[in-house]
């Protein structure tokens, strides 16, 4: 996989490309990363102006961006789909990382400013991403999270295999509670069916936590996911003993 990032500021990646889970991908072959500058594809340059119509800000010009699309082509597969970091765009999930995660690579752009001219987009751009709403400085850091996102999920880039399948959102639910050394902390114990070696009853405990967690947490996770009779047995157990605990909390000493 080859994935190349549009960016005023290439030197960003130059930490996060020897870091963690992107610099094994990148260490063991299973990854290229590369940054293309748009002031190098501007003749002043300058990849930026004054927009049309008066406003505050600077808009990114279309020339310059487009000259570095193009060079990362070139470098690279050709079949890559063009990614803008925007507000504008669809929200970035986990389905959309493993979709990513399977193809050749892509091409990230990195927005700055009041945003880049539209007719740029129309253009070049494959798709937009968000990764929520809010608003931040420039498309750099959103990108690297979601080349994080991509690549932690390439075949063998992760320690533990089960890594990338046993986490929220991949079943569309949140992660089970996790635990470790010491089993006691501060009075808080670690759950006894966790150290009874019992794997039948860990896993269901798990998938329990897991169903609840999701439910008083994002319950918007639930809407798309068909419970069989079990797990809604399952869920009503664990609702009931939530505010159960709820109603304990309350409880004056």
């Amino acid at each position: 996989m080859r994935i190349d990032l549009v960016t005023l500021f290439p030197q960003v990646i130059a930490e996060f490309a020897a870091l963690g889970v992107t610099g094994e991908a990148l260490r063991a072959g299973k990854a290229q990363l590369a940054a293309w500058n748009p002031r190098d594809f501007s003749p002043e340059g300058r990849p930026d102006d004054r927009p049309f119509g008066g406003g505050a800000g600077m808009v990114m010009q279309p020339a310059p961006l487009a000259g570095a699309i193009k060079a990362a082509r070139t470098a690279g597969v050709q079949d890559r789909p063009v990614l803008l970091l925007s507000p504008q765009g669809e929200p970035l999930d986990q389905a959309w990382a493993a979709r990513l995660a399977r193809g050749p690579g892509m091409i990230v752009v990195a927005g700055r400013y009041e945003g880049v001219d539209e007719r740029l987009i129309e253009e070049c751009v494959d798709a937009q991403v968000s990764i929520g709403d809010l608003v931040v400085s420039g498309g750099e850091l959103p990108a690297l999270l979601l080349i994080d996102a991509v690549l932690r999920l390439l075949p063998e880039v992760l320690g533990d295999a089960r890594s990338a399948v046993d986490e929220s959102f991949v079943d569309g639910r949140l992660e089970y509670p996790q635990y470790t050394r010491p089993q006691s902390w501060r009075g808080r114990k670690v759950p006894a069916v966790l150290l009874s070696g019992d794997h039948q009853k860990i896993r269901r405990w798990r998938a329990v936590q897991a169903l609840g967690r999701s439910f008083v947490n994002r319950p918007d996770l639930l809407e798309s996911c068909a419970l069989d009779a079990d797990e809604t047995a399952q869920l009503h157990a664990y609702v009931k003993e939530y505010l159960a605990g709820l109603d304990n909390d309350a409880t004056p000493d």
